[in-house]
């Protein structure tokens, strides 16, 4: 490759640089590895996420598809060089608008703006659409991207904080700047000097045996590889797992593989030459075995056992039973069944799995994209029969993660070729890499009956589901466990039976994906809501409003329910169901080929882990230079918890938020505030944040002897607390100095009131729960099939909204999600591997969304709020799926609702 490079000249940013290259090499290779311009993003190396987009001679382009011998004496412009008053002015609406959440996209979301500003300095909403189309974003729902490209020749600065309680406040992230001005390290940013590149060896089948030819002699071949680990390198237990009991997954498989892209072996060596290897003719020989990848097929008495111990390739069953189910439906007035499908679903985050790992002062130190810190290190350490102290996990900024970077993926691989090696390693998933190895959404068969009195009072209903938990457990227990706990929805049900299976099959291992198996079961119920609401003539507003949990309610778990806020939110949403179906019947009225329908749907959301212990621990600190750092352990994944953590930390302490400084995640440097998951962080860690402030507030006291502060002030080594009038300092240099650190400090553990279910289901599962509830408004093409949604309104109940921009946000990208789910998003194993053949809503697919937040505040939370980021999802695709068929009378039994399932339902229907 060497002999061929060809002489290039780049000009960027006023400056040429001149450079040898191969004439194979992509620009934006050059661009990043040659030029350290990591505003860059790799998502895909195919153009189909944009995430690489740069501009060339003023012009977008992906620089992942453009030879960089093609740029020769080109104008190159990346967000570290483009045109700084332009930049600034975008960055600051960005932040002001909340249009970045994880940041991984927006780099060239900024780029393809800022062609179009200079060409068109105030765009309306349809050419935003039209300049932006070709870079995708999976966190945001694009709306709030709009609106700050539109606004962004007007923007004159960053948004300040009021000097006010920072509780209630849309202040920008805090985290934010970073991610708007290209600097935030993702986990494929960071490569130490002399690192070698470690690429996996990955089964070309669903299901075999295996053995190893002569890996030495393969190795002797190929100088510039420095190893190769197979499983006999694994010095510690090669079985890791999200639940300990269940862990069953080797980091690499020892003589069996069990779904297709599974890693067998690691070769290790110098980048440039591993990179350009061909893997094929690596020496392993296979030998397959039959196979199963749906539920049905696993599930059959002959299907091939994935694991000996799992009779039937059942994972674990899941079961909620209150009253007497088959009597209430035998004496019910009206009956309604029906049998339901969902598909495999790919999280789809721009990022890929990447990280990089080093030894330091005898450590292990492991930088990598996570949701899940401390788990990482104990699982990891094990892996490696390492003490978990001599592993350290510094979470890299994660581009995307939505459930699926809570499981281990490059951690051990990174650790065993550092401790091969003795030298710096990292790793990059290819797309297809990604999509083969990461985490699904669990396909579900689910089939249920509800029933209703004369008067439309929901009586009893019977839930079933089968869940496709794919090759390994990861978080099918959890997803087991908690549909039977919310398959009934937000309703008063009194005599329930809902249960549940995880079964094994070859497909790809199926595990946390917002909302851990309650969006399905929601498409279940709340389909079947509308065949019941019909049966009983009553409106389907009107017939859930009737049938919507309220205070002092309870659950199919025998839970008494306290701040429930859903019937806040359908009383919300009443002037707009109203408006909607008066457009859609004056459409109809003039359009035979389209057709217009709206759908309606509500959720409820338990929020952190099912029955179990599940706490978060916060150390607030001040040190005698008068700073203030909080140890906030919560992996900030784009949701905002390194920005609404702070925000309840300041006021209850009593300063500004500007005062606080974040420190971590590192496991390092902060305590452990669990897994950023199940809409946990806001409520477990906000409620030790709460505490930690509340704790280090009454020392400020005890010391300054006031009964209350109206102030306090930090600076120059000195505190000034104040009380009305009275003001008293304390000099901070004074005072000894903790481990830590701090002359003044507070810890505090938070630990939800949850206890565990028994054989029935009955007992707490959940201290806090979240409600809402959406309106779709669609359009039906009745030739094509295809379905345009046109607007969602949603009402969302967050007990108190600690950040409404960054609320909204997650209603929206929720929502774009949910779109996906129910109209595009279909995982085939083996088709659809990349994000040209896996369709994800883009920026022409995403409708305005009318966000309403409901403040019923919860006792339990902290400030009163309740969690937010995964509920927002589960109602999106029923209430779509009730509007298609509401504008043609299609029932969707299976989605996505693709055009050729649309049409069939349609004939069915007629």
């Amino acid at each position: 490759m060497k002999d061929r490079a060809q002489n290039i000249s780049l000009s960027i940013g006023g400056e040429v640089h001149h450079l040898q290259c191969h004439p194979g090499r992509r620009l934006s290779d050059v661009l990043r590895d040659d030029l350290n311009l990591k505003s860059v993003k790799i998502g895909c190396d195919a153009g189909d996420c944009g995430a690489c987009t740069v501009l060339i001679d003023g012009a977008q382009q992906c620089a992942c598809l453009m030879p960089a011998l093609q740029a020769h004496c080109c104008e190159i412009e990346t967000l570290e060089t483009a045109e700084p008053d332009l930049s600034q002015r975008l960055q600051d609406a960005f932040l002001n608008h909340g249009a970045a959440q994880c940041g991984i996209c927006t780099p060239g979301i900024m780029m393809a703006a800022m062609e179009l500003l200079r060409a068109a300095p105030h765009p309306d909403e349809a050419e935003v659409q039209a300049a932006l189309g070709g870079v995708l974003c999976r966190c945001t729902g694009y709306r709030k991207i709009i609106k700050a490209v539109m606004a962004a020749n007007e923007t004159t600065g960053l948004r300040a904080a009021q000097d006010c309680a920072a509780v209630g406040q849309s202040i920008p992230r805090l985290d934010g700047r970073p991610k708007v001005d290209g600097s935030e390290i993702f986990g494929a940013d960071h490569v130490a000097p002399g690192s070698l590149l470690i690429r996996a060896v990955r089964a070309p089948m669903y299901h075999a045996d295996f053995s190893f030819g002569d890996t030495a002699g393969w190795v002797a071949e190929r100088p510039d590889v420095h190893a190769v680990i197979t499983a006999r390198d694994i010095a510690g237990v090669n079985a890791f797992g999200v639940i300990p009991p269940l862990a069953d997954q080797p980091a690499l498989a020892e003589s069996h593989i069990r779904y297709l892209g599974e890693p067998v072996a690691l070769v290790i060596g110098d980048p440039d030459v591993v990179e350009a290897l061909d893997l094929s003719d690596f020496p392993v020989s296979w030998k397959p075995r039959p196979h199963s990848l749906t539920e049905a097929d696993g599930a059959v008495a002959d299907a091939a056992l994935l694991h000996k111990n799992r009779p039937d390739n059942t994972l674990i069953c899941g079961n909620v039973t209150c009253g007497t189910a088959d009597a209430a439906l035998q004496d019910a007035a009206h009956v309604v069944s029906g049998r339901f499908e969902t598909s495999y679903v790919e999280h789809a985050y721009i990022e890929p799995e990447a990280g990089a790992a080093w030894m330091e002062g005898g450590v292990l130190t492991i930088q990598a994209c996570t949701q899940a810190p401390v788990m990482d290190q104990e699982e990891t350490a094990k892996v490696l029969g390492l003490p978990p102290d001599k592993v350290r996990i510094i979470p890299a900024a994660a581009g995307g993660g939505f459930g699926s970077k809570l499981d281990l993926t490059v951690q051990p691989l990174l650790g065993l070729a550092v401790l091969k090696t003795g030298r710096p390693c990292h790793m990059v998933f290819s797309r297809t890499e990604s999509m083969q190895a990461s985490t699904k959404r669990h396909p579900g068969t689910m089939q249920a009956s509800i029933g209703a009195d004369a008067d439309g009072r929901v009586t009893g209903m019977v839930f079933h589901g089968d869940f496709n938990t794919g090759a390994y457990a990861s978080w099918g227990p959890t997803v087991a466990t908690r549909v039977p706990v919310h398959a009934s929805g937000p309703y008063r049900t009194p005599n329930y039976r809902a249960t549940s299976r995880a079964i094994h099959t070859n497909g790809p291992t199926a595990g946390a994906f917002r909302g851990f198996g309650v969006p399905q079961a929601a498409i279940t119920q709340e389909l079947l809501y509308d065949d019941l609401a019909e049966k009983c003539g009553l409106d389907r507003l009107a017939f859930r409003r009737l049938n919507a949990l309220a205070d002092g309610d309870k659950t199919p778990s025998g839970q008494v329910l306290q701040a429930v806020g859903l019937r806040d939110c359908l009383d919300a949403l009443a002037p707009h169901w109203t408006r909607a179906g008066e457009d859609a019947a004056e459409f109809n009225a003039r359009h035979a080929d389209r057709k217009r329908g709206i759908g309606v749907a509500s959720c409820w959301y338990g929020c952190g882990n099912t029955a179990l212990s599940n706490p978060s621990t916060i150390r607030l600190g001040i040190t005698a230079q008068a700073r203030l750092r909080l140890h906030q352990g919560a992996t900030d994944i784009g949701q905002g918890s390194n920005t609404v953590i702070a925000q309840i930390a300041a006021d209850a302490l009593g300063v500004s938020v500007d005062a606080v400084e974040l420190i971590g995640p590192d496991t390092a440097l902060t305590p452990d505030c669990g897994k950023t998951s199940a809409s946990r962080q806001t409520f477990i860690t906000g409620r030790a944040a709460e505490a930690a402030g509340q704790t280090l507030r009454a020392a400020i006291l005890r010391l300054t002897n006031l009964s209350d502060l109206t102030g306090l002030e930090l600076g120059a080594g000195t505190l000034t607390a104040r009380q009305d009038g009275t003001h008293r300092s304390i000099d901070l240099t004074a005072l000894p100095v903790d481990a830590h650190g701090y002359v003044l400090c507070a810890e505090e553990t938070y630990d939800p009131p949850t206890t565990a279910l028994d054989e029935n289901g009955q007992g707490t599962p959940y201290a806090v729960y979240g409600y809402g509830a959406q309106i779709a408004e669609v359009e039906v093409d009745l030739k094509l099939g295809t379905t345009k949604v046109l607007h969602i309104t949603a009402a969302h109940d967050v007990g108190r909204a600690i950040n409404p921009l960054l609320a909204e946000g997650q209603i929206e990208g929720g929502i774009a999600q949910g779109l996906g789910l129910a109209l595009m998003e279909e995982y085939i194993p083996g088709q659809t591997e990349d994000l040209h053949n896996y369709l994800i809503p883009t920026i022409g697919d995403m409708p305005p969304v009318t966000s309403l937040l409901i403040e019923k505040p919860d006792p339990e939370g902290p400030m009163g709020a309740k969690g937010l980021g995964e509920h927002v999802l589960i109602p999106t695709a029923p209430a779509i799926l009730n509007a298609i068929r509401d504008a043609c009378g299609a029932k969707i039994t299976k989605v996505p609702a693709l055009p050729h399932r649309v049409l069939a339902a349609m004939k069915a229907a007629r």
